[in-house]
């Protein structure tokens, strides 16, 4: 287990980048990610989570079994790991990143590349270690992109328009409805009814009233 307790994230990040195990466990049967927190350094135990080897995406570059084509095209897979290992969540950083990209910015490229998060998912909740956080993440970037592809086909103001409707507030308040709809909704297509995090999210937002 490498040591994020000094609380450098770089240092964490290039000894992931250089292929440290995330889910060995040290004398006291502690992931490195679980030491760090115990330790409070929480921008390691982010950098660790999400953190997503390059070549696990370049995996889908690649045509698979009976697959004629891969299902990522290789020009793609830059800018999606790009997005794939940001640690700002918020949906309108999200969409910025593919607005920012014309590579990605269009309803093709986008319908390959949600698909292969739900795969990378899918993947997630069914390996041995299982991996939560980053099977949520994953399906909600899909959900973001799916709702991006809708915009840029029904919009004028294609992504500008997504990015004005996560951003205007109510009247009475200035609160983001959209944007919250948007999250809750992920949450609640999340495929993996048994999973402990889902669990832990309906339960802390089901009782709040938008």
């Amino acid at each position: 287990v490498f040591p994020p307790n000094s609380g450098n994230k770089e240092i964490t990040w290039m000894m992931l980048e250089a292929g440290a195990e995330t889910d060995v466990v040290n004398s006291v049967g502690r992931t490195a990610a679980q030491m760090a927190a115990f330790v409070g350094q929480h921008d390691c135990v982010t950098v660790i989570n999400n953190f997503f080897p390059r070549e696990r995406l370049d995996y889908y570059t690649k045509p698979q079994g009976l697959d004629k084509e891969p299902k990522l095209p290789v020009k793609l897979a830059g800018p999606l790991h790009k997005i794939i290992t940001t640690t700002n969540m918020h949906p309108v950083k999200i969409v910025l990143l593919v607005k920012e990209n014309p590579l990605l910015a269009e309803v093709e490229a986008l319908q390959k590349c949600y698909r292969v998060l739900d795969l990378i998912c899918e993947k997630c909740m069914k390996q041995k270690d299982m991996n939560e956080v980053l099977a949520m993440k994953m399906h909600y970037m899909s959900c973001i992109f799916q709702k991006c592809i809708t915009f840029l086909k029904e919009r004028e103001d294609k992504l500008d328009g997504f990015i004005k409707s996560l951003l205007k507030g109510r009247d009475k308040d200035g609160f983001p409805v959209y944007q919250e709809k948007l999250i809750r909704e992920s949450i609640r297509k999340f495929p993996y009814c048994e999973a402990t995090l889902l669990q832990q999210l309906v339960r802390s937002i089901a009782p709040v009233e938008i």
